[in-house]
């Protein structure tokens, strides 16, 4: 028999959330210095809680990207072919 989906253990229903507590963002105010002990709990500013991706390593050497365009090579071939058909 499995396990319902609530009854998970918690670390495995960890994800990323567009809501925050008011305690964690107290906490991210705090970071970005926008937050002091003077300051009132109640209408906080909003805070941004953004998730990111790691981006994926492309697989040419860095001086071949650097020269052209993906596409750059391919549109200049495809015209001269067109042009050989007469």
């Amino acid at each position: 028999m499995s396990i319902h989906k609530s009854l998970k253990v918690k670390s495995a229903l960890r994800r990323h959330r567009n809501v925050l507590s008011r305690s964690e963002r107290i906490e991210l105010l705090e970071v970005e210095g926008r937050w002091t002990e003077d300051t009132p709990v109640y209408g906080l500013p909003k805070v941004s809680n953004r998730k990111l991706r790691k981006k994926a390593k492309s697989a040419k050497p860095e001086g071949e990207a650097a020269d052209a365009p993906e596409g750059a090579e391919g549109a200049a071939a495809t015209p001269a072919e067109s042009t050989d058909k007469k």
